[in-house]
């Protein structure tokens, strides 16, 4: 429970600095902050996320206290990858190659992307050990800096290069700040081995293609637009997608970090048919809850927007979003429902072939698709490619007979999305405001709750009450 409260309040944080900052630098530098941004994630993905991926799957309690070498050797291998960046970047930006962004930009995007990678590479050390009081603190630490810093750079300095140092200097400072909490006895660099390095990228690799394939799909469309419409567009652009995003892939990131781990416990003590068994369930609790998130999101838009939404971007931001909806929630399904299957198989190798057919896809809706006065037509390519890729996996997986979600539940969760929505559309046409939308949001959760308490949708209502029952009982007790 104190793991999704923070990821709840992680939530909260990330829409509110990311709303300050599109406010304070204004649609053309926010562009500018976004770009740079999504550069960073990109290069993070490509060069620290098998060591995250490699953490969240072979890392244990009981790998720390009784094989040191694996976490010895992840250490040293970000050592390694850190310093080759760090070299990389020194001759790219001496070689006089122009780019969209400015140097200054790119280099703090490779800061910002190895900061980040160490923050998420710790946090998946420390979920995988289920030590939730270490990464609750690491997270409340990163978002109390982040606020002040990045938000802080934006307002006082109107700039997205001082708006990029704030958010470094927040996500660092949270790792320093635990850093004894988080060292383990008898990792020293002796203890490295390259056969683990081997073993990590062998199960790691086609996933980081992947997720750098999907990656690819929303940085060529923002590089694109910063090109054809500019980076006034690119800002309208990137907040559409970056809040609704952040969004949908915090509901999912959420779950995951509970489901995921439960499902790896099932393969190390069951083996793989339970946890495959395991993974079929996840799925369903992800479908259960993605589905009536997004639609919900779609229904509060007017209200969104009117409430939160800075006035600069008001009317893109909605149908920009719109637009892209379907394809936020297939890329949630992917990462937190689909991804696991071949996880825990380690068979991670067809997830590559899935990603390069979105990116097809992608190009070739660019190219049949009429250009719009606006960055309507990427956005409607960039959710093509994604609900592509949700079919051709769904496709892939499917060949390997797995288990599969129960179709009662699947059913049931769109059955009760649909009368959520039945119920909450005409408030959509209500005018929009704060009052519209706390009334949507209790009618929806009021709604689709009592739907999944009567028919318990993906035993969602066993859950809840499993993890109620250990609060209740301390409460009890007091």
């Amino acid at each position: 429970m104190r793991v999704l409260i923070a990821f709840l309040f992680n939530t909260i944080c990330n829409f509110a600095i990311g709303l300050l900052v599109a406010k304070f630098l204004g649609p053309a530098e926010y562009g500018r902050f976004a770009l740079a941004f999504a550069v960073a994630v990109a290069v993070q993905a490509a060069f620290f996320d098998w060591l995250r991926l490699g953490a969240t799957r072979f890392y244990s309690e009981k790998v720390r206290s009784q094989d040191p070498s694996l976490r010895a050797t992840l250490d040293v291998a970000f050592i390694v990858v850190t310093f080759g960046i760090a070299v990389s970047a020194c001759l790219l930006l001496f070689s006089g190659v122009k780019f969209a962004l400015t140097s200054n930009l790119i280099a703090l995007a490779l800061v910002a992307a190895v900061s980040n990678g160490m923050y998420d590479y710790n946090t998946a050390l420390v979920r995988a050990r289920f030590h939730d009081r270490l990464y609750t603190r690491l997270v409340l630490v990163k978002n109390a800096f982040a606020l002040l810093l990045t938000g802080g750079g934006a307002f006082l300095f109107g700039s997205a290069k001082m708006a990029l140092v704030g958010s470094i200097i927040a996500v660092s400072g949270s790792i320093i700040s635990a850093r004894a909490s988080l060292h383990d006895e008898g990792t020293t660099p002796r203890h490295a081995s390259f056969a683990i390095v081997k073993s990590i990228m062998r199960y790691s690799l086609p996933i980081v293609a992947a997720n750098l394939l999907y990656l690819s799909i929303p940085l060529a469309n923002r590089s694109m637009i910063a090109v054809l419409y500019g980076f006034s567009e690119t800002g309208q652009f990137s907040l559409a997608y970056d809040i609704g995003n952040k969004a949908v892939q915090a509901i999912g990131a959420a779950l995951d970090v509970v489901l995921f781990q439960i499902a790896v416990l099932a393969h190390e003590r069951d083996g793989e048919t339970r946890a495959g068994a395991q993974v079929a369930r996840n799925l369903a609790v992800v479908f259960a809850v993605l589905l009536p998130a997004c639609t919900g999101i779609w229904l509060t838009l007017p209200s969104i927007e009117q409430v939160i939404v800075p006035f600069a971007y008001r009317g893109p931001f909605g149908h920009l979003l719109t637009l892209m909806m379907a394809g936020l929630f297939s890329s949630s399904i992917i990462l937190f429902g689909i991804y696991p299957f071949f996880m825990i198989a380690k068979r991670t190798a067809p997830l590559i072939g899935a990603a390069l057919f979105a990116c097809i896809v992608d190009a070739l809706l660019l190219l049949v698709l009429p250009r719009s006065s606006d960055a309507s037509s990427l956005a409607i390519a960039q959710t093509g490619a994604y609900v592509a890729a949700l079919a051709m996996l769904i496709f892939i997986v499917s060949l390997s007979k797995p288990h599969w979600p129960r179709a009662r539940d699947l059913v049931l969760a769109a059955l009760g999305t649909a009368a959520m929505a039945a119920a909450l559309l005409p408030l959509r046409q209500h005018h929009p405001g704060l009052i519209t939308l706390v009334e949507q949001v209790v009618g929806g959760v009021v709604i689709y709750g009592l739907f999944v308490t009567f028919f318990d949708v993906a035993n969602l209502r066993a859950i809840i009450i499993a993890r109620l029952r250990p609060v209740m009982a301390r409460f009890a007790a007091q």
